[in-house]
């Protein structure tokens, strides 16, 4: 990477604004942006449309009925095609009331968001702002918010495929790991609903004239949790089952559902066909009864490729240069937002936030010197994709 005294200055200049950063941090963690508290999300949203108030950057919104609206910033105005997409959320897990408010502690910063993912947000604005305060702002730049992420970015997903269409590389601000880990391989993530239905009769006085639901369903269930392959990566887990009424009486519906997980876009195809054998043959061995399943694949992985590692060692030659460590995480057991823009082709690597643990725990916290880091390395990265 060619250091300049351009990119100095920028990078000098976001060191100064560390008061400023944190202050802007604040300010968002206080507001509680639960994915299902729209009010709340929606003045997150208009707090992120004053802070990427950006020379160069336009934005507009997407309207959502049941969340916050989604938001996206673009330099040119939209009218060049993408090369970069910054992609990252807005809304966070806890209801209000269970876990509030920004803290500093010492040396970190606690509260909702700090790490999943508002801080990773403020990364975002200090980067671009220091690009464009030295006039190297990259044309064709996207910056995706969605308010969904948390439950899978069911709107999400398309408004970030949509915006980032075209783009040869994705940037995702998901929580930063230990010793700056960057993520470049995620299990993609599916969820299943299967509905078994049978024939009520008196346990007692007709039990012969009965299909029983539960017993297909557990047959089912038999068959689906034998498809986990641990060498492959994919895994199938029952975690609930319902049905029945009383004891003495066939059950006529039972319902299982089921979470899955795999390494690649082929075995979850593979999976989800074979969970349909799984429900044709355990419904059969039961005669009167039927197995419907609903859903599918939620988010494809992550895979990494060589244009993803090719711009993860780009990154870790930003990284470097802003006092950061530069490394490769092992395989994510979750998805992330960074699943959709690889599926589509696009080099993605993720991981990109400030430094810290606790996502999705009360225990949340960043070491709050590395938010002016990872947006000295992001101002680097895109200002060397720039050229």
């Amino acid at each position: 990477m060619t250091t300049t005294a351009t990119t100095e200055q920028a990078a000098k200049w976001i060191a100064e604004q560390s008061k400023a950063i944190e202050s802007a941090l604040a300010e968002l963690v206080e507001v509680n942006s639960f994915t299902e508290n729209t009010e709340g999300g929606r003045k997150v949203g208009h707090m992120l449309g004053e802070l990427f108030a950006i020379e160069g950057l336009s934005s507009r919104s997407v309207a959502s009925t049941k969340f916050a609206d989604h938001l996206v910033f673009e330099s040119g105005g939209g009218k060049d095609a993408p090369r970069i997409a910054l992609v990252g959320h807005l809304d966070t897990v806890f209801p209000p009331g269970l876990f509030e408010g920004f803290k500093r502690d010492g040396d970190l910063a606690r509260g909702p968001g700090v790490l999943d993912m508002k801080g990773g947000l403020v990364v975002v604005a200090w980067a671009l702002k220091a690009l464009a305060k030295e006039g190297m702002l990259p044309s064709g730049l996207r910056v995706v918010i969605v308010a969904d992420e948390e439950v899978g970015s069911p709107e999400g997903q398309r408004v970030i495929q949509e915006a980032s269409t075209g783009a040869a590389s994705a940037l995702v601000f998901e929580a930063g790991r230990k010793n700056d880990l960057v993520i470049t391989r995620r299990k993609g993530t599916g969820a299943v609903t299967a509905t078994a239905y049978g024939k009520a009769a008196h346990a007692g006085n007709n039990h012969k004239d009965g299909a029983n639901a539960l017993w297909a369903l557990a047959r089912f269930v038999d068959r689906a949790q034998q498809l986990t392959n641990y060498d492959r990566g994919v895994t199938v887990n029952v975690g609930k089952v319902t049905g029945g009424t009383s004891k003495n009486t066939v059950p006529d519906e039972a319902q299982a559902l089921v979470d899955l997980r795999f390494e690649t876009r082929a075995d979850a195809e593979a999976l989800v066909e074979a969970l349909r054998t799984a429900a044709s043959e355990a419904a059969a061995s039961v005669p009167g009864t039927r197995i419907e399943l609903e859903g599918g694949v939620l988010r494809h992985p992550l895979e990494r490729t060589d244009a993803s590692a090719k711009l993860m060692e780009a990154y870790f030659e930003a990284a470097r240069a802003s006092g950061l460590g530069a490394g490769e995480a092992n395989l994510i057991g979750g998805g992330s937002d960074a699943s959709t823009t690889g599926a589509m082709g696009i080099a993605s690597i993720d991981g990109l936030g400030p430094r810290g643990i606790g996502f999705h725990t009360k225990d949340e916290q960043i070491e709050i010197v590395t938010l002016v880091q990872k947006a000295q390395a992001l101002m680097r990265l895109l200002a060397s994709l720039r050229a």
